[in-house]
């Protein structure tokens, strides 16, 4: 018997439920609020260029929403979660910069530090109360090779590259991830946090700025070697839909983790370290102002 591989087909009916996908104008993002609202979900798209968010919006099936969210910009995240109203079932922290000259976002942070892990963490946190079911955030292979040095995150010592700096915020991400997921259950709260990723999938991640002779050269191998946003999008989806354990992190079961439908994949040792987990979360609340919500349970 031929062993079932699970694609965006395999999706339950979504009908009233509430997802919001940060970054979903292009890429893995679109790709995944695509088959969101499909399913019959309401489908918030988040994103930081609206009228890009909206001309995304009307290629898709199904009820969508745009708003305005810049995860670079902590007032930016904070507008959009105090203009939330009702339950969000899902909440995808899909967004990212990648690969990017040494920056910084309006507050202040390394650049791909402070926008893949800081405005998510900032978001997640402000939502949780709305959030019933869980939190995907979006990681990368890229992670093994992450160092998170807490004392140097705007690598003043060690000296900037965009590997290191992408690498740290992937780590950063599963780290995240193995830490809300502890504290939802230490509160007795029924939310899962998961993570996922996409494996080598066509997009215009990490593209922004760069020679445009080699940005053509990139898409040009893309088209041949790299999955669709669509395929791109099935570890979210997995992740996002069916019966798994908190922290539980999803990925191309192919060769690599490269290409392939979505499966459990492993991850580096730091990336499973409670300890270091917890004191990330820690300095991340010192950094953004913003702290867990929830009561731990007596």
């Amino acid at each position: 018997m031929t062993k079932h591989r699970w694609a965006a087909d395999d999706l339950p009916d979504l009908t009233g439920r509430t997802v919001v996908v940060t970054g979903a104008a292009s890429g893995v993002g679109r790709g995944t609020a695509t088959a969101f609202a499909a399913a019959g979900a309401r489908t918030v798209l988040a994103v930081r260029d609206v009228a890009a968010g909206e001309r995304a919006a009307a290629a898709m099936s199904g009820t969508t929403e745009v708003r305005e969210l810049d995860l670079a910009n902590l007032a930016s995240v904070r507008a959009f979660a105090e203009g939330w109203q009702g339950g969000i079932d899902v909440l995808v922290n899909n967004a990212g910069v990648a690969m990017t000259p040494h920056g910084h976002t309006a507050d202040g942070f390394e650049l791909q530090f402070g926008t893949n892990h800081l405005g998510h963490f900032a978001l997640t946190n402000l939502l949780l109360p709305s959030i019933t079911d869980r939190v995907v955030t979006v990681a990368s292979g890229a992670h093994k090779a992450g160092v998170l040095d807490l004392d140097d995150l705007d690598f003043a010592r060690s000296g900037y590259t965009p590997v290191k700096a992408y690498g740290r915020s992937k780590l950063a991400n599963l780290l995240f991830t193995l830490e809300l997921d502890r504290r939802c259950r230490e509160a007795g709260s029924s939310v899962r946090a998961l993570a996922s990723h996409p494996g080598y999938t066509a997009s215009n991640l990490g593209t922004k700025g760069r020679n445009p002779h080699l940005v053509k050269v990139v898409h040009l191998v893309g088209r041949h070697l790299a999955q669709t946003e669509a395929q791109g999008a099935l570890p979210s989806l997995y992740a996002a839909t069916q019966d798994l354990p908190g922290a539980s992190y999803v990925g191309p079961d192919g060769r690599f983790e490269l290409h392939g439908h979505p499966a459990l994949v492993g991850r580096s040792a730091a990336a499973s370290d409670p300890v270091l987990a917890r004191r990330l979360w820690e300095a991340s609340e010192r950094l953004t102002g913003v702290t867990f919500p929830l009561t731990a349970k007596s």
